[in-house]
């Protein structure tokens, strides 16, 4: 089956609407932080996260901040605490999955290219 300007557009656009979580993730201290909100579905202060990785307090605030706005972490407030979590039930999660099935799509549309 050929691959269509039109499927490509699609996909051209199911990129953009992931652009900022795959820069976001695309950091490995960000993906270390990801690993461990992702076990501590509780949340955890950035005080927590600090204790977990090699990094200061100011560079894995930095790092949180980045997540929250590429939309794959989100925060609530307890008291005077703040609490990070994985929002793995959100459109941006939603988004990667339908970007990653596009491009599997689109691989095996693609003639094969291994040369046997």
């Amino acid at each position: 089956m050929q691959i269509t300007d039109e499927d490509f557009e699609q996909h051209r656009q199911k990129f953009q609407k992931c652009r900022k979580a795959l820069h976001a993730l695309g950091n490995e201290s960000r993906q270390e932080i990801c690993m461990i909100l992702m076990m501590n579905s509780d949340g955890l202060r950035v005080a927590d996260l600090v204790q977990q990785v090699n990094l200061s307090r100011s560079v894995v605030s930095h790092h949180v901040k980045v997540l929250i706005e590429a939309g794959i972490v989100k925060s609530r407030k307890e008291g005077t605490y703040i609490y990070y979590y994985l929002d793995m039930e959100g459109r941006v999660s939603d988004q990667l999955i339908a970007y990653f099935q596009s491009v599997k799509s689109i691989l095996r549309r693609l003639p094969d290219r291994s040369g046997e």
